[in-house]
């Protein structure tokens, strides 16, 4: 069983644990516990994939440290860099690709070549493309190779975004991993922020999981209980994710490291190329950093422009999953950021509520995409949301669950918008509110711990949706 953040296992035996060991050893050991509490965090659920995590973290040790040494031999440096990318994309696309790729040439060919069905480690997508920003990082110059394996090694399998990022940056903690301020306000901020999140994916995504389920187990299927479904998950992926993030950051605090936001309120954006701006922003970074840029990005010519931003989105969609609706998913989206940025986006400008409702509805059918078990289901459910699959406008049971989901549902809509943070900004300014808010915060925090805890004690519905990227 996998050891998840939103767990008793986790909130009240192992973080409590790392956290004592951590704060009463010396500074030089910090990383080394650091690291031990990563390894045993990720064998818990995984044991034999320890051993394929550590063999990726000495590669990339390895071919950092040989690159560094080849530095003034261009042509060395470059194999082996070459090697690296090579042998990290080789174990990820092993675990993670094999069978699609086998199950879609027998689909061709005819044959019945057996798959493999090897499980996937979780957390590898996030590893895999660390380890790759941090060799091409040394091999570009942008940062100082590092020598000491357990400072890397800590970079790579620190339990607080292993599993589910944000993507972190070598380049971004690589002072942090050598020194980093610890301090009562900073850890306050850590637990406040990790609660939160903690809140997010427990009060929230949770429930909405839950009436998605209910909806693909339903016989009873309506137009609008089509549409109720949607909105419900693309408001689950979103505080699912983003309150994994919250916590990662949260924990990245407590633990004296500052990590970079991986959401900002994407579904108040009035474009679709705002919208990923601020969705998962680590990961949009990172492909326009080490994919999109280096293919000459939109220096080069109308033809060349088009087909790189095709690839990307292609290999965005394809990171997400092995599956078709994945990599049509991303091809979606590069369709309608290249009808943006060829002709819609100044009339988008005009009118921003017209551009909301434009991109809440592409991003909402983004995520029936995403979300369907093939590009079959996808399709069907696009076409009986817009009434062409032969079903009711509405049914009972969508009456029904809306009124029993409808509280869960515009809290959710409400705290998808910086509305909620800025009524607390606006409150804490006042003289009055401020002193209000140093006793209310800490104690609605405390409640939300509380209110979270007895939900997991109850044994209720607690996937997380990234472990199978």
């Amino acid at each position: 069983m996998k050891m998840l953040f939103s767990s008793t296992p986790f909130l009240f035996w192992f973080l409590p644990s790392v956290l004592i060991l951590y704060f009463i050893v010396s500074n030089k050991l910090k990383n080394a516990v650091l690291l031990l509490s990563s390894l045993f965090f990720y064998g818990w659920g995984e044991p034999r994939y320890v051993v394929w995590m550590v063999l990726a973290i000495i590669m990339g040790y390895m071919f950092g440290r040989l690159m560094d040494r080849f530095r003034k031999e261009p042509t060395i440096s470059k194999i082996l860099l070459v090697l690296s990318i090579s042998s990290s994309l080789a174990m990820l696309g092993y675990f993670k690709y094999v069978d699609f790729f086998i199950g879609n040439f027998n689909a061709m060919t005819g044959l019945s070549v057996p798959l493999l069905q090897i499980t996937l480690p979780i957390g590898i997508s996030f590893y895999t493309f660390q380890i790759l920003s941090y060799t091409i990082d040394v091999y570009r110059g942008d940062v100082v190779v590092q020598k000491n394996p357990i400072d890397l090694a800590t970079y790579v399998a620190l339990f607080p975004q292993l599993i589910a990022g944000p993507i972190v940056r070598y380049s971004d903690i690589a002072n942090q991993l050598k020194k980093r301020t610890h301090s009562f306000k900073k850890t306050a901020l850590g637990m406040r922020r990790f609660i939160i999140g903690l809140g997010k994916k427990i009060m929230i995504a949770n429930l909405l999981g839950e009436l998605c389920n209910i909806f693909r187990e339903s016989d009873n299927k309506s137009v609008l209980f089509f549409w109720l479904y949607a909105v419900a998950y693309s408001l689950h992926i979103y505080f699912d994710f983003s309150g994994y993030s919250d916590m990662a950051i949260g924990l990245g605090k407590i633990f004296g490291f500052n990590f970079l936001e991986n959401f900002h309120y994407p579904y108040i954006s009035a474009s679709i190329t705002e919208f990923w701006r601020r969705w998962h922003i680590s990961l949009g970074s990172w492909f326009r950093d080490y994919i999109y840029i280096p293919l000459g990005g939109n220096r080069v010519s109308a033809f060349r422009h088009l087909f790189n931003i095709f690839l990307v989105w292609m290999l965005t969609g394809f990171w997400h999953g092995a599956a078709w609706n994945f990599i049509v998913w991303g091809l979606y989206f590069a369709i309608l950021l290249i009808i943006e940025k060829l002709w819609l986006f100044h009339y988008l400008k005009k009118s921003r509520i017209l551009s909301h409702v434009y991109v809440m509805t592409l991003v909402i059918i983004s995520f029936v995409i995403f979300d369907a078990v093939s590009m079959g289901q996808a399709f069907s459910y696009i076409k009986a949301m817009f009434g062409a699959g032969g079903y009711s406008l509405i049914s009972a049971e969508f009456l029904y669950y809306l009124r029993s989901y409808g509280v869960v549902l515009i809290l959710a809509m409400i705290g998808a918008t910086p509305l909620p943070q800025k009524l607390w900004n606006r409150v804490s300014a006042t003289s009055v509110g401020g002193n209000v808010m140093i006793l209310v915060e800490p104690l609605a925090i405390s409640a939300l711990l509380v209110v979270c805890t007895a939900y997991l004690i109850d044994g209720s519905y607690n996937p997380f949706l990234y472990f199978r990227f």
